[in-house]
């Protein structure tokens, strides 16, 4: 098996792990677990060594407190690539990943070769967004179940949620095995995250903005502001913010593309 688990500060960090060559760090979104990258595990580990992390209090990952922070789960990754003698990476974080890839970039930044952010941003929340974590913690106490069930679907345009319907049901599924604790304690995380926006014109290193014209949880005309005037690249795919499921292929050749073009 290529699962495996490190110990970290008593917690058991879960992850996968194969191939051989350049590191390439996957990081997934909030209620999700490193089998998101699945269709991806195959093809870029015949080239790289691929890592995939449960992040804490998410798939097989332990839950380490009430609130996981960015850099909580940030540190986790270093703890690991530390474990595994790492010393240049490539994180490619989706939507929370990707918080938590800018959080490692700023606590870690020599340990950094290649950033891509998928459907993903580097700025703060919004007092409204704000507002509505707090709103899903409170639902989330009173009725985890329906918090899923809504949450989830909102992860997909209206016209995917008919398309994506076995998808959707399958990310449903995965989340209700998240323990409570692991819910809120990523969504107060969320909450109280720094604005990173700076990371994004001063990286010494090539980074790579993947996004979906119809993403409904960032926006892409607000989304692709933050990168005028950087040097950050921008990847536009046709899909929402669930790219590894709306646009699987595509989102592989623009993998392909930032590690390629980067020489990573």
């Amino acid at each position: 098996m290529y699962y495996k688990y490190i110990n970290y500060k008593n917690t058991k960090i879960h992850y996968y792990e194969k191939g051989k060559g350049s590191t390439l760090i996957f990081l997934h979104g909030f209620l999700e677990n490193l089998n998101m990258w699945q269709p991806y595990f195959e093809f870029f580990s015949q080239k790289h060594r691929v890592i995939a992390i449960d992040l804490l209090g998410h798939g097989n990952s332990e839950c380490m407190g009430y609130i996981h922070t960015m850099e909580d789960m940030a540190d986790a990754v270093f703890a690991l690539i530390s474990e595994l003698k790492l010393r240049k990476i490539t994180l490619l974080g989706h939507s929370m990943g990707g918080y938590v890839s800018l959080a490692f970039a700023e606590l870690y930044p020599d340990h950094v070769k290649g950033l891509a952010l998928i459907a993903s941003t580097s700025r703060a929340d919004s007092p409204e967004r704000k507002i509505n974590r707090d709103r899903a913690i409170e639902l989330i106490k009173k009725n985890r179940t329906t918090f899923i069930n809504i949450a989830t679907s909102n992860l997909f345009g209206e016209e995917e949620r008919t398309t994506y319907l076995k998808e959707i049901e399958s990310t449903k599924s995965e989340a209700l095995k998240m323990p409570i604790q692991g819910i809120i304690a990523a969504l107060e995380g969320m909450k109280i995250r720094a604005d990173r926006e700076v990371i994004l014109h001063f990286a010494p290193y090539p980074i790579t903005l993947i996004t979906g014209k119809k993403d409904s949880v960032i926006p892409y005309e607000e989304n692709i502001t933050q990168i005028e005037d950087t040097q950050v690249k921008l990847i536009t795919l046709p899909g929402g913010h669930m790219l590894h499921i709306e646009n699987t292929e595509e989102l592989k050749d623009a993998i392909i593309y930032f590690i390629k073009s980067n020489k990573l």
